[in-house]
């Protein structure tokens, strides 16, 4: 029998701690491989640490309610069977990968301490900077003209920890702090100030309309919301203050594809074991348009556009708690239909029974939501940051359509749904994204797959 640390693992891209939330065993009890040790939360999703091997829980070093950064050590464990040369590899592995994590996480402190160095101790202007604050302007990719543009409180003007917390503060609410400005008073014009610093006409600040409250009335219950529930908020409000969304709509006759799926529905069931849902299509087709038009798998980092090579899908999905998920779906075009089923259907199954591992929900570089799920004809999706599109699906409903024939005109009943996509318009235009919505409808019209069942 060996002692091992129980350490917690590297848990996907930006990453880096989690919340001790509950032990699910107690020290002296024993457990089995694969048995939940502990259960965590990051900022992303609520999961569970499974044992390496069977054994013995020699004591807790991480107590509950506490926060753990990857690597370090949350509990200590005996086993009791031999480890196997499969064993001491699989631990092996996962070593390797915090210890990689740790060294990147070392890489990206050097590099915010060389921008410290790099940042000189006053503006051009002679404005003395502090190494703290020199060190928050690193870290918080602030610049050295937009320093020189403060108006320091500290002793002789010098720019304090507060001015720059102020400007950040400001930044979020969608605009710069310039200097001291006036006022304006509902129904009067704006006026013109003076920058006192600079002693240059500088603009009027904005009336900021104050959040409207609401007051609970007699017999009004008062649900407070829960962590995931507060993170989902900050992360839609955050999403439409960065991104100038623009939704476009297309509809798309889909008899074609349902006709194919119920044809092949029940030899898919029987020859793969897999449920075939629309959802897999969806993903498949939404995969190929963007091989097809990469300028729209990307995110923007500040002037930066960045062109995303792996194609990485998430799915939103609703939890049984009224909570959302978005599981992603990695490399989605590199699949077939066969192992997209299997994919969502995991991904869902794991998702609402709360199994899923942190970098199962990140990395995702473009979104599908199906609004169809609830009988919904369409929607306006929120862009999932730090990505630039999100597709939404609507419910395929039989509905009256023109055809065109050799012979004419005529009216049909038609299996159509609607398809909108909502697009960061920083960075994704009109015409790009038409043409994307497009194709993935030209897609689903003619869908078909070589099958061998």
């Amino acid at each position: 029998m060996a002692r091992m640390n129980i350490l917690l693992p590297a848990m996907g891209e930006g990453v880096i701690e989690a919340t001790i939330t509950k032990w699910l065993i107690s020290e002296g009890a024993t457990f089995k491989e694969d048995d939940p040790l502990v259960e965590i939360a990051t900022d992303k999703v609520d999961s569970e640490i499974p044992a390496p091997s069977s054994g013995t829980l020699v004591s807790i070093v991480a107590k509950e309610g506490t926060v753990a950064k990857v690597g370090e050590v949350l509990a200590v464990i005996e086993n009791n069977v031999k480890q196997t040369t499969k064993e001491k590899e699989k631990v092996n592995m996962e070593v390797s990968r915090v210890r990689e994590t740790i060294e990147t996480l070392k890489q990206e402190k050097k590099e915010i301490n060389n921008a410290e160095h790099d940042l000189k101790s006053r503006t051009p202007s002679g404005k003395f900077l502090s190494p703290l604050v020199r060190s928050i302007a690193a870290r918080e990719g602030i610049s050295y003209t937009e320093l020189d543009t403060l108006t320091g409180t500290g002793m002789d003007g010098r720019i304090t920890k507060d001015d720059i917390l102020k400007l950040l503060e400001d930044r979020q609410k969608g605009h710069a702090a310039s200097g001291k400005e006036a006022v304006v008073k509902a129904g009067e014009e704006s006026p013109v100030t003076l920058n006192k610093e600079a002693e240059q006409p500088g603009p009027a600040k904005p009336v900021e309309s104050k959040k409207p409250v609401a007051e609970p009335a007699k017999g009004d219950e008062i649900i407070p919301m829960d962590r995931i529930r507060k993170i989902i908020a900050e992360h839609m409000v955050m999403s439409k203050r960065t991104s100038p969304h623009v939704t476009s709509f297309i509809d798309a006759d889909v008899t074609r594809l349902v006709n194919w799926r119920n044809t092949n529905k029940d030899k898919f069931l029987a020859a793969e074991g897999q449920k075939l849902t629309l959802t897999p299509i969806f993903v498949d087709a939404t995969a190929r348009a963007l091989y097809e038009f990469p300028e729209v798998n990307i995110s923007v980092d500040g002037d930066n556009i960045i062109l995303r090579k792996n194609i990485n899908i998430g799915m939103a999905t609703a939890l049984p708690d009224g909570n959302l998920i978005v599981p992603v779906i990695k490399n989605a075009n590199e699949k077939n239909l066969t192992g997209l089923a299997k994919t969502v259907n995991d991904l869902a199954s794991r998702a609402r029974s709360n199994k899923l591992k942190p970098d199962e929900i990140t990395g995702g570089t473009f979104t599908i939501t199906n609004f169809g799920s609830y009988q919904n004809l369409a929607g306006t999706p929120i862009i999932n940051q730090p990505q630039a599109a999100i597709l939404g699906t609507g419910v395929v409903k039989k509905t009256p359509a023109v055809i065109e024939t050799p012979e004419g005109d005529m009216i049909a009943i038609r299996h159509i749904m609607i398809l909108s996509l909502s697009y960061d318009h920083r960075v994704i235009d009109g015409a790009l994204a038409g043409k994307f919505l497009h194709k993935i409808k030209d897609i689903l019209e003619n869908y078909s797959q070589d099958v061998p069942w």
